[in-house]
Order: C-alpha cells, then structure tokens, then sequence
C-alpha cells in the first residue's frame, strides 16, 4: 500500500489539472471555482498562487514561457511575472452557458481542453485541440463533462472519459495531424466507485485516473486491466501529475467543492494536494509551442 502524504494544506474548492516544471522542479495547478494558478516548490515548501478572473481549468507551460490556460470560455496566455492574462481564442464566447474543464498538451505542442455546461447533465460540450498558431479545431462533441485526457508514451493511443458514463476510452492517435480515430473501450469504473476524472500516463505505459467519489486513483496496465489502487483520504481526488527530480513522486490534487457539512468534517484534507511514491516514473509535461 502506498503512503499517501498531504504535503499542501492549499484548501481549493475545486484543485485540477497538475503539471510538473522540471526547469523549477515546481508543481503548477488550478482552483476551477475559487478562480487562481497555483505554484508549489516541495523541496522549500514555498507556495504561490495568482488569482484569475474568470474560471481557470486547465493550464500547460509554454516554450516561450509563461502559461496557455483554458478560462470559463476560451483559451488565454498568463505572464507569470505580471499576472496578465491575455484571451488568443474565445472559441466559446458564444456558449454562455458552458465553462472549460480538464485539459493538457501532446507532445507535438499543441494545447488540449474540453468543454461543459455549466448544468453537466446534457451532452453539450466539445474537445477542442489549440494549434500553435492560435486556431482551434473541434475534435470530438456531444461531451457531459470532459475528462482524463492524456496520451500513451509512443503517441500512439489518446485516452478520453466523458465521466457519467464511467467509461475510460482508448483511440488510436495521429500526433502529425492531432487526430483521434477508433474509440473503444479501455475501462469501465464500477459504479460502486465513483466517476472517472483526470488521469495521467506513466513511462510504462500505465494509466492514472482518480475517481472523484471514488475516494481512490487507479492505475490500470496498457491492456486496461487494473494494476494497483491507491486509496486516498479524501473523497474526490481529481487529478495527478508524475514529479520530482526522477519523475517518481505521483502528486494528486482533490476537491471540496459541494461536499456536505458531514463528509467535510469526515474528510478534513479535502482540497489538498498529495503525493505518494508511485513505483514508476512518468513522462515530462510537455509544452504549448505558441
């Protein structure tokens, strides 16, 4: 059994997409409704965050520096010195009614998010794929809450959850051209278990998804079997990010937005970040080319 460590008091309403700088040997990650960019060095313990207007869900280091972040509606650069944003795609001005959600760069440069209603009950919402150039495409639609978004060490294969179904799904992968093709299914989360978040892929080929209500993060072997599980103590952990100077540190963020008076003084640690010693090393994060 893993030693699951609260190293983060951070206390977010709802703590998302982790990636790693291993420039700063930093963590980097986003409070989707209390709206900030946060930033944490484990070897000082030093943590900064940046607050932003709108809400923030996703986020990716860029080659020229500073942050791609996916905002309520659209994707925008953050200067990390000045705490500018600047918006370079309201792709989803028009949708008032939808907010962006879980995402993350290929390794070809490009920055991916999908989008939600707000209500997350209807199938209204897309995965966008960010160019380099600014442009952004729709790859899939029809999406209820999008969700562990993230690609196999050889590019070959992208995993993808719409989360109420609680199936992981697996298709084959075009990094030249950023296209998915031939969806099928890679796993399915027992109901008993919570729903599919965000998930990561480590040098192995294993898949890291938390479940949110799950109150776990499974690893599952490349043919979708389950590998290990990692229970955490608190009920919804979101997503998780490989660390560390060898890649070897498994970080977790959680959630404690909506949580009953009960369960938050049942899960006192909900809304902090953790970290476990994963057994393998992950993959660098890579970073948006725009």
């Amino acid at each position: 059994m893993a030693e699951v460590e609260c190293v983060l008091e951070c206390r977010n309403r709802l703590g998302e997409g982790p990636i790693w700088s291993g420039h700063e040997q930093a963590l980097y990650w986003v409070d989707i409704v209390a709206p900030a960019i946060h930033w944490f060095h484990p070897a000082s313990g030093e943590h900064r965050s940046w607050p932003v207007p709108e809400h923030v869900a996703s986020l990716s280091l860029r080659q020229v520096g500073g942050l791609v972040i996916a905002l309520a509606r659209g994707f925008a650069t953050f200067d990390l010195e000045s705490g500018a944003v600047e918006m370079i795609n309201p792709c989803e001005a028009d949708l008032p009614e939808n907010r962006f959600n879980d995402g993350r760069c290929d390794r070809a440069g490009r920055f991916w998010a999908g989008s939600l209603p707000y209500t997350e009950d209807q199938p209204k919402g897309t995965l966008w794929r960010l160019e380099p150039d600014h442009t952004a495409h729709r790859v899939l639609s029809g999406i209820t809450v999008p969700n562990g978004l993230c690609f196999s060490p050889d590019d070959r294969i992208m995993y993808f959850t719409d989360s109420p179904t609680r199936r992981i799904m697996a298709y084959d992968f075009d990094l030249a051209t950023g296209t998915p093709s031939n969806p099928r299914l890679f796993a399915k989360v027992p109901d008993e278990a919570g729903w599919p978040d965000g998930a990561i892929v480590d040098a192995d080929g294993g898949v890291w998804s938390c479940e949110w209500d799950g109150a776990r993060v499974v690893r599952y072997s490349p043919d979708g079997t389950v590998d290990r599980v990692v229970a955490m103590p608190v009920p919804r952990p979101t997503c998780a990010a490989f660390g560390g100077a060898d890649l070897d540190a498994l970080y977790v963020t959680s959630a404690s937005d909506r949580l009953s008076e009960a369960q938050r003084a049942e899960f006192p640690l909900s809304g902090n970040l953790f970290a476990l010693d994963a057994g393998v090393r992950g993959l660098p994060d890579p970073r948006y080319r725009g």
